[in-house]
């Protein structure tokens, strides 16, 4: 059975993709070839379900700018096209996150079993530190 975020795909006519010189270490490859790979999804723009546009925009990602539009940089292949593979890649799994919900935190109470212990381990904690003080005059 596939889940939710599986079946959401981002279209293609949504991603802009544009190639740019990458930078580090590669020599004279690096400084004439654009293998390196800014990818641009704008998400306000997209035809994504609103719950997943909402939650993206709260994903506390550098990769997602003020104006909502998420930027990727794809440079660790020497080949324009695995670049371009591997920046789709991140942001379908980017988007996947985003799709599913997160559970709903169920708040639970101690058991007076914990309680008890922690109350006990207080108690002998205060007496260890009792004994540190002066010793009383005889």
């Amino acid at each position: 059975m596939t889940t939710p975020s599986q079946r959401l795909l981002v279209p293609e006519n949504e991603v802009r993709i544009t190639a740019v010189r990458a930078t580090g270490a590669g020599g004279q490859n690096v400084n004439k070839v654009a293998n390196a790979v800014h990818l641009r999804f704008d998400v306000a723009a997209s035809s994504l379900p609103e719950a997943v546009k909402a939650r993206l925009r709260a994903l506390r990602d550098q990769r997602i700018t003020r104006d909502g539009v998420i930027v990727i940089k794809a440079q660790r292949h020497r080949s324009l096209e695995l670049n371009r593979a591997e920046a789709r890649q991140r942001l379908q799994l980017l988007v996947s996150r985003a799709a599913t919900p997160r559970r709903p935190r169920r708040p639970t109470r101690p058991t007076q079993a914990s309680k008890r212990r922690r109350i006990q381990s207080k108690i002998r904690r205060g007496r260890i530190k009792a004994l540190r003080g002066k010793p009383l005059p005889e």
